[in-house]
């Protein structure tokens, strides 16, 4: 391993400005001195007064990509180091990852060297230890089930079988879903013993498939004697849900068993509290190999969540293949000092880049469909398209000032342009492609954090408003989301979008699902106007955000702390108004990027929040139980 030769040290003071201050000290461990540099940091925290800085020139920043100079003539010798203050922040520090993520050096001849990158320390907070996130969990009944099941009334048995294996006579397609479970169970925990055998087995239990008009839709029905177990369901989703639930039992039964006992007797009756039941993954802030993909499927099916909302787009990185523009996947990923997309959140030095080819996808849809998840993509436009943009820059209106607005990340004019003709163009060819790859019913297009201003120094955007009548950005946005959803329509799909495309009187509500992250009263709002709605608010259900208050925690803070008792608790009907009730299709978890530089810091932040979320999903509320979740959570496979 190679030593990095310079380290970059921050702290955070609460004094020095309206949101405190920044003082970072560049230490020189190489045997050469340095003169002639840039330091360049990315980091959540963004300087928005040029100005306010002491002992560094500011060059540059875009987003979270931040240049300093040092002073004129300034030589930083072997072993010694540079110290300068940053005020003018665009918010308070509170944790840990507020800080530097990343940094490099650019030396005076053009080359770029990473620099290693120290925890931000808060000045007047003392390192706490982690905080405890699960009480110790306490078992009215000594089965692990997770999602806990609508009805039990089972007797624990004293021991439990080898194996279970489907009895003679049954169906192929029911050995064939016993054979997929099998598998699921192989890759989540590879070194356990397998709970199902397709050979009957002296020292197993045989398992009877049952189909039952009566059962609702991913429901089942598990009875359980000392010779055999009887599995009812009336679809493929409700047999395979069955199926995970005995996999559950054998595998909290085998491993813990002085926790955790197989049923000897007595039923389990179940069926699903919400239709729509969703993780969201961002794969733009950085990037998810086709594997971990995979995995991540194979937790929510484990978990019984059955929709997968891939984020594949945003201003960071484009990273779908479509063929008819291969400059998104060139231009529209590469992130590095010298390629077209510059260094944020955690690069440094190295370009980085990354993309699903259709062969990727095909692979990963086809993996979500054996186990009853549905795969819904999302290109986020109009707004979150820098990458889009860059690697395609005659989407844009050539007489538009370039930095006539912002994002709220600090993306100067990010967002695709209505009155471009090439714009609709553009989408049309890219979702031509994308009803191909995915089967979905709905296509997520985002529609969010469009910048207020968009567009208004546009002379193009300005003749289009004038024409059609419009005032205002959100109106433009409007017009531009009808005429995406009309190109939807033509396709067969149905527009799924973030709250904010109902901004600017929003879009035809028939088939459009909107998803309520920015508070909860968004959600009864929207389905007040008639949508259908997917209640993901960033309070509750964004696993980005931080889990305690202490400084040394990882995460976002702008929702608030979200702890996974909090999260556990969060009933997302709310106030909803009996009459509403039916506009709230279900519940989704959002898995946002820019924190997770390992697989370390995704551990340590989507669980055990993404199994709370998948019992709030699933489980009654009558029926939710925080001590019995704590004691059965340990079990949950991870990344």
């Amino acid at each position: 391993m190679t030593v990095a030769p310079y380290r970059l040290e921050s702290s955070w003071q609460p004094d020095g400005g309206p949101n405190g201050r920044f003082t970072f000290s560049l230490f020189n461990l190489s045997n050469v001195a340095l003169s002639g540099f840039t330091l360049v940091y990315t980091s959540l925290t963004r300087v928005v007064d040029a100005q306010a800085c002491e002992n560094a020139t500011f060059v540059r920043r875009n987003a979270n990509f931040h240049a300093f100079a040092p002073p004129t003539g300034f030589s930083l010798q072997p072993g010694g180091s540079w110290t300068f203050t940053v005020s003018g922040l665009h918010r308070p520090a509170r944790h840990c990852t507020d800080g530097a993520k990343s940094a490099y050096i650019t030396l005076a001849d053009g080359r770029h060297v990473t620099i290693a990158v120290s925890d931000l320390l808060l000045e007047g907070r003392v390192s706490e230890p982690p905080p405890v996130l699960l009480p110790e969990g306490r078992l009215p009944l000594p089965f692990s089930l997770q999602p806990w099941p609508a009805d039990i009334d089972a007797k624990p048995g004293d021991d439990f079988p080898v194996v279970l294996y489907p009895k003679e006579g049954s169906a192929a397609d029911d050995v064939r879903a016993v054979s997929v479970i099998l598998s699921l169970c192989r890759r989540l925990f590879e070194s356990d013993h397998a709970p199902f055998n397709l050979v009957a087995s002296p020292q197993g239990r045989a398992l009877q498939f049952l189909v039952d008009a009566t059962i609702v839709p991913e429901g089942y029905r598990i009875s359980f004697s000392a010779t055999q177990i009887t599995l009812s369901f009336a679809d493929a989703a409700g047999r395979q849900y069955g199926l995970t639930s005995l996999a559950q039992l054998l595998h909290g039964a085998r491993s813990k068993p002085q926790t955790f006992r197989f049923p000897i007797s007595g039923t389990i009756s179940d069926e699903p509290r919400y239709g729509w039941r969703g993780c969201h993954l961002d794969v733009s802030r950085q990037f998810y190999p086709t594997a971990n993909i995979k995995r991540l499927i194979d937790i929510l099916a484990w978990l019984k969540l059955n929709i997968f909302h891939w984020h594949l787009t945003d201003d960071e990185a484009w990273r779908l293949e479509i063929k008819a523009y291969p400059e998104l996947t060139t231009t529209g990923v590469l992130r590095g000092p010298d390629e077209p997309l510059l260094p944020q959140l955690g690069n440094s030095a190295e370009p980085v880049g990354g993309f699903y080819s259709q062969e990727d996808v095909r692979d990963i849809v086809a993996h979500a469909a054996e186990l009853h998840v549905e795969i819904i993509p999302e290109i986020d436009i109009p707004g979150h398209s820098t990458a889009t943009l860059t690697a395609l820059p005659d989407l844009t209106d050539g007489q538009e000032a370039p930095e006539s607005y912002h994002s709220v990340q600090g993306y100067p004019n990010n967002a695709l342009n209505p009155a471009i003709p090439l714009t609709y163009e553009f989408l049309e060819k890219v979702l031509d492609e994308m009803v191909e790859l995915f089967p979905s019913s709905y296509l997520h297009i985002g529609g969010d954090e469009v910048a207020n201003g968009s567009w208004l120094a546009s002379p193009l955007a300005k003749a289009l408003m004038e024409k059609e009548g419009i005032s205002g950005t959100f109106a433009l946005q409007s017009y531009f989301l009808t005429r995406v959803k009309h190109m939807l329509t033509a396709r067969g799909r149905k527009l799924a979008g973030w709250n904010e495309v109902a901004h600017g009187g929003g879009v035809a509500a028939k088939d459009t699902l909107l998803m309520a992250w920015e508070n909860p009263q968004v959600g009864i709002d929207l389905a007040r106007e008639g949508y259908d709605v997917v209640m993901t608010p960033g309070q509750a259900y964004y696993l980005d955000m931080v889990q305690a208050e202490a400084f040394q925690e990882p995460g976002a803070s702008w929702a608030g702390t979200v702890s996974p008792a909090h999260t556990y608790a969060y009933e997302a009907e709310g106030d909803f108004p009996e009459d509403l009730k039916g506009k709230m299709k279900g519940v989704q978890a959002c898995i946002w990027s820019e924190h997770f530089l390992s697989r370390g810091y995704f551990n340590r932040l989507v669980f055990p929040r993404l199994p709370a979320v998948a019992e709030a999903a699933w489980t009654p509320r009558a029926k939710k139980d925080w001590y019995r979740f704590a004691a059965i959570v340990p079990l949950s496979p991870k990344l």
